[in-house]
C-alpha cells in the first residue's frame, strides 16, 4: 500500500501515523488559566529532545471537528508554563477519563480522581500518583498549521524533576520495572513497558562491531539466523581466535552434532548457536566457525 497523505482525509492519515508510530510515550500534562482554572490533558505526540538543557516537546493539535484549540494551548498562551507527569499502569485509566472534552471550567483533577501537588517553581499543580514529574517552563510554541489536526509544537524546558523513591533500584536509577510506564499506539491500544515485553541489547557504543559485513557468507545467507540474530553477531568486537574456536569443537554440544549430522550440513550448527546466542554471544559465533571450518574440511 501507498498512501499520499495529501489525497486522503486528515484522520485517516492521523489512523496510519498512531498505529506506525508506536509506543509513544505520554505527556500528561497539567496547565493553568490566569483566571486559576487547571486543565489535566494526555498527550502521545511527546518526547525529550535536549538534556544541556533539558528539553521537553510535545503537541497538541487542533479539533478536527470545528478546529479549535485546546485548552492546554489557551493556558499557556496565558501562563507560560506546564508539568509534564509520566503516566504508569496503576493510572492508565484515570488518564484515560481525564482525556475526555470537558468544558474548560471543569478541573480534570477532580474528575479523574487524580491528587493535584503543588509545584516548587511553575504555577501548575503535578500529579502525585504519577511516578515522575517534570516542571517546566514553555520557551516557545510553534504552530504548524491552521486546520484541524494541526499540531502546535510545545517546547519545554525541565526546571525541577520530582521522583517517586519506590521506582528507583539499588543505584538510585529509574528501574523499568517498577516504574511500569504504559505507551500509546492507534485506536484504544496501549502498550505496557514491563514483564516480558522489557528486554536488554548492550549498547554497541561501547565497542567498535566487526558489523554484519564481516561474518562470513554462510552466516549471512543462512535461513536459520534472523536479522535480529546477525545483528547481535555483528556487535562482537573480534571474532573468537583460532585456539578458541578449535578447542570448542570438542565440546559436548558440538560432538552431538558431529555424532548425527552424515552427510555434514550447517543447518544443526546454525540451529544451536540460534540458542547460544540466548545465553553468550561468543559462544554462538564458535559454533558457527566450527561449522564452516567442518565443512569445509569436508568438501576439501
Amino acid at each position: 500500500m501507498k498512501v499520499n497523505p495529501s489525497e486522503i482525509p486528515y484522520p485517516e492519515v492521523y489512523q496510519l501515523m498512531v498505529g506506525a508510530i508506536a509506543p509513544r510515550p505520554i505527556a500528561f500534562a497539567s496547565t493553568i488559566s490566569a483566571d486559576g482554572v487547571v486543565n489535566l490533558s494526555p498527550y502521545s505526540f511527546f518526547n525529550g529532545f535536549s538534556v544541556k538543557p533539558p528539553i521537553l516537546v510535545f503537541s497538541p493539535t487542533r479539533r478536527g471537528r470545528d478546529n479549535t484549540q485546546k485548552d492546554t494551548i489557551n493556558n499557556i498562551e496565558e501562563v507560560k508554563e506546564v508539568v509534564i507527569s509520566v503516566v504508569n499502569y496503576d493510572i492508565v485509566e484515570q488518564m484515560s477519563l481525564s482525556s475526555t472534552e470537558y468544558d474548560s471550567s471543569i478541573d480534570e483533577f477532580i474528575k479523574s480522581g487524580l491528587t493535584p501537588v503543588n509545584s516548587e517553581l511553575v504555577k501548575p499543580p503535578r500529579v502525585k500518583e504519577s511516578p515522575v514529574s517534570f516542571e517546566c517552563k514553555v520557551r516557545e510554541v510553534i504552530a504548524l498549521g491552521e486546520t484541524g489536526g494541526a499540531g502546535n509544537l510545545v517546547i519545554c524546558e525541565v526546571l525541577m524533576i520530582h521522583v517517586n523513591d519506590e521506582v528507583l533500584d539499588a543505584n538510585g536509577k529509574i528501574d523499568p520495572f517498577k516504574i511500569d510506564l504504559v505507551g500509546r499506539s492507534g485506536g484504544n491500544w496501549y502498550s505496557r513497558a514491563n514483564g516480558h515485553a522489557l528486554f536488554e541489547i548492550d549498547k554497541p557504543t561501547r565497542h567498535l562491531g566487526i558489523g554484519v559485513d564481516s561474518l562470513p557468507d554462510s552466516i549471512r545467507n543462512s535461513d536459520v539466523l534472523t536479522g535480529n540474530n546477525l545483528g547481535k553477531l555483528g556487535g562482537l568486537s573480534k571474532m573468537p581466535s583460532v585456539d578458541d574456536v578449535k578447542n570448542h569443537q570438542d565440546s559436548e554440544e558440538i560432538q552431538a552434532i558431529l555424532s548425527n549430522n552424515f552427510p555434514l550440513t550447517l543447518e544443526p550448527f546454525h540451529k544451536l548457536a540460534k540458542k547460544q546466542l540466548e545465553i553468550k554471544t561468543e559462544l554462538a559465533m564458535m559454533t558457527l566457525l566450527v561449522g564452516d571450518k567442518l565443512l569445509d574440511l569436508q568438501f576439501n
